[in-house]
């Protein structure tokens, strides 16, 4: 059965970490939350699927084909697929990440 949620109040911060939650996983993609502490990152690569991130809660910095990004709660911003990209949090901040694995 499907319920509703309030994104930003599914998942915690850890101190110093990246926190990550599967939220569905099929053949067709994912649903993933992450809660990113002051200072934290993901360093940069790549993925073979596009994927639509969207900040929840704070800012985040996206670096997206060597294009720097801030984004604020509420925004979201597409990643393509095989583009290399980093994200960064000067502050504590959630995101929602949709990885696209079909066309």
């Amino acid at each position: 059965m499907s319920l509703p949620i309030i994104l930003k109040e599914h998942i915690e911060y850890s101190p110093d970490s990246v926190v990550s939650k599967t939220l569905k996983q099929n053949p067709a993609g994912t649903i993933t939350l992450f809660a990113f502490d002051a200072g934290q990152g993901l360093s940069e690569h790549s993925a073979p699927f596009d994927a639509v991130v969207q900040v929840i809660e704070g800012e985040g910095h996206f670096i997206i084909g060597g294009k720097y990004h801030d984004l604020k709660e509420g925004q979201l911003i597409i990643m393509p697929a095989n583009v290399p990209h980093a994200v960064k949090a000067g502050q504590k901040f959630k995101m929602l990440l949709v990885m696209l694995k079909s066309s």
